[in-house]
């Protein structure tokens, strides 16, 4: 596996792989890898002749009180793993390579209608950086497709749109969410969790999947359950941030007769967030 830590480097890598007609895919990601990434990289290899990885904590997606100072940065660790499995690039700049003029004057991309709902209502600004740095990622790599996990789904249809809106030549494909066998979805940030918490924080998922059932069920009051499940996290020992039932594809609020909704949810566990979601076919 080659590693890159600047834009030329890893051009010069593509462009050799480019003149020989083979096909790429581009799996970004933050570190500190876990078997979900993993798995993202086995996908992507299955459907290309290349595979390139980005590691970036990528400062504009943060907010001021977040934590990108303390976030994981296990780069040795990481670059044993992916080279372990299969990747054949590794992207991994610094700051100052991405944004060469500071935060400050950076040119962003926003997407207008998905940023600043559910995740983006309490993290402002953190859509316009994941949309800001993935076009980044994009223009230099110019994938012909590009992986990424449904955990956080809200991304997922941020990135979707940005790609269409700005008619690039790339295929997105979205990968189910990796499960601990409790069911928790794996996260980087698991590892925030004390003991105690980690024990409770499979309820999250197990109430999704309880309002999943009643609406396979016929229930339809999708507010009720929304509001069910604000106090179910309560009484499991969250603190939550949102509950939600959506339409799939664009996340506005279901209609009678949609069939592909998906219910969301955002909670913190001390001081960890989490996120999670479960999708409905009818």
């Amino acid at each position: 596996m080659r590693t890159a830590r600047t834009i030329a480097e890893l051009r010069g890598h593509i462009n050799t792989w480019r003149s020989k007609g083979e096909r790429i895919a581009f799996v970004p990601t933050m570190g500190n890898l876990h078997a979900g990434h993993i798995h993202l990289m086995s996908q992507a290899a299955h459907r290309a002749d290349r595979v390139v990885a980005s590691i970036f904590v990528n400062p504009m997606q943060f907010g001021a009180n977040e934590d990108f100072t303390t976030y994981p940065r296990t780069l040795s660790a990481d670059s044993i793993k992916l080279a372990e499995n299969g990747v054949h690039a590794l992207f991994a700049p610094e700051v100052a390579e991405l944004y060469p003029r500071g935060m400050v004057h950076a040119t962003r991309i926003e997407v207008i209608g998905l940023s600043d709902i559910l995740c983006g209502a309490s993290r402002p600004g953190h859509f316009t950086g994941v949309a800001t740095v993935v076009n980044k990622f994009f223009n230099i790599v110019q994938p012909d497709i590009a992986v990424f996990g449904e955990k956080d789904y809200q991304q997922l249809l941020v990135i979707r749109r940005m790609v269409s809106d700005l008619c690039l030549p790339i295929t997105i494909l979205s990968v189910p969410t990796v499960r601990e066998p409790d069911g928790l979805a794996m996260s980087s940030r698991n590892g925030y969790l004390a003991a105690d918490q980690r024990l409770c924080a499979p309820r999250l998922y197990q109430i999704l999947c309880a309002a999943h059932e009643h609406i396979l069920k016929g229930e339809r009051n999708y507010t009720l359950l929304a509001e069910q499940g604000m106090q179910l996290l309560r009484n499991a020992g969250f603190v939550p941030d949102y509950f939600t039932v959506r339409r799939k594809d664009d996340f506005l609020p279901p209609e009678p007769g949609d069939s592909q909704l998906i219910i969301l949810a955002a909670a913190w566990l001390g001081e960890t967030r989490l996120i999670d979601n479960i999708k409905i076919e009818m």
